[in-house]
């Protein structure tokens, strides 16, 4: 799509090769908002679909294409306001869907029209947001209505933070400041951001085992809901597909647990290791994964080694990333140390991000505690990471 946008002339630009200092910053514009039609037509067909597809007659396409503007928001930060109270929660799976496009077309853009300073890779960072923010404040607007009003703050600010940090990825991809950045720092530093993304990797990845597993464990009760909700085809695809947008918060709340501090669905529900208490939650197959008795089940006990062989994979990847001349084992150590905390950090991180609120009162809170979270991940991963980090190291010098 930035191609195709690169190569049709511009008002003024006769030569292709002569470019205007505006000429980025157009084609940033119209690549972001080709990336918010196209993702908002492709997730209102896929809703239209489900709908048409209901035996029970289902909503009408206007229906439709508000629950998907709806979907759009959300999935940016952004809050409904519903007769029960806010609702923030970000499916993060549409969320990581709309950062990769919008990283696209700022990476297209930077490399397409080049940009010749960081004066001109901010502005295309500008443009990026800009034309995101309005578009996403217009389709508020537009989905405003009785039943479900929309919080136009939010629907601001989530998309301006979400596509400030796509953008600003998607430039520094194409661009030589990160090399130039990383050149400066002290050669351990230099295998730190790399080792700290694997390590979130693998936890998130075993968190998401966790989450299986324990679907799987309670097929019965996923089966017994879906028919609940709707037992047609349509439906249990429509429920399926909802539940895949959710996985990357289950899986949040798995390394909640995994970590120790547990992760809570409001006030009646809390499952952790110390204990387990259920109360009423919100009718989602997904949720079947919750325990079905006060005791808290195995597997809670088994992912407490998550945190632990995040750290190992993280503490492996630097030591196998450090230069010859960056010391021994005991200097990979020390970094280690750091590594894990920073993976702690990050936990923290994802954990705030895959939270948020069902409504008011009892389900005001969702998700795992961000920070008791991020330090029970960085204590536990620090530790592994130093002893893997050294090993490495030793075996890599020979």
């Amino acid at each position: 799509m930035v191609s195709l946008l690169a190569r049709l002339p511009l008002p003024g630009q006769a030569d292709p090769d002569a470019r205007r200092p505006w000429y980025p910053v157009a084609l940033a514009a119209a690549a972001t908002l080709a990336v918010g039609v196209l993702g908002l037509v492709g997730l209102g067909l896929a809703v239209v679909v489900v709908q048409t597809l209901d035996p029970s007659g289902g909503l009408p396409v206007g229906g439709s294409a508000r629950v998907a503007g709806q979907l759009w928001l959300l999935a940016q930060f952004g809050g409904l306001e519903l007769p029960s109270g806010p609702l923030v929660l970000a499916p993060l799976l549409l969320t990581l869907a709309v950062a990769w496009g919008l990283s696209r077309a700022a990476r297209g853009v930077t490399r397409v029209a080049g940009p010749e300073d960081a004066r001109g890779a901010a502005g295309v960072v500008a443009a990026v947001v800009a034309v995101h923010v309005l578009l996403c404040v217009l389709l508020a607007l537009a989905v405003d209505g009785p039943g479900a009003g929309t919080d136009v703050l939010r629907c601001a600010v989530g998309p301006a933070a979400l596509a400030a940090v796509a953008a600003c990825w998607g430039v520094l991809r194409e661009s030589d400041l990160p090399g130039t950045a990383a050149g400066r720092l002290p050669g351990p530093a230099r295998a730190v951001p790399p080792a700290v993304l694997t390590g979130l990797l693998t936890a998130l990845g075993l968190g998401l085992v966790v989450v299986a597993v324990a679907v799987a464990a309670d097929a019965a009760g996923y089966a017994a809901v879906s028919r609940t909700l709707g037992g047609s085809g349509a439906g249990a695809v429509g429920l399926l597909a909802l539940g895949a947008l959710l996985l990357p918060n289950a899986a949040a709340a798995a390394l909640g647990v995994a970590a120790g501090p547990g992760f809570s669905i409001g006030t009646a529900t809390v499952v952790s290791v110390h204990g387990v208490t259920l109360g009423p939650v919100p009718a989602l197959p997904l949720l079947a994964a919750l325990p079905d008795t006060q005791a808290v089940p195995l597997l809670a006990f088994v992912s407490q080694v998550v945190p632990a062989l995040a750290g190992l994979v993280a503490g492996t990847t630097l030591g196998r990333r450090l230069a010859a001349d960056d010391g021994g084992s005991v200097v990979a150590g020390l970094w280690g140390v750091l590594t894990g905390v920073l993976l702690g950090l990050a936990s923290g991180v994802v954990v705030a991000v895959a939270g948020g609120a069902l409504g008011n009162g009892a389900l005001a809170d969702v998700g795992a505690p961000p920070v008791a979270t991020a330090l029970s991940v960085g204590a536990q991963a620090g530790i592994a990471a130093a002893v893997a980090a050294a090993v490495a190291r030793w075996r890599s010098l020979g």
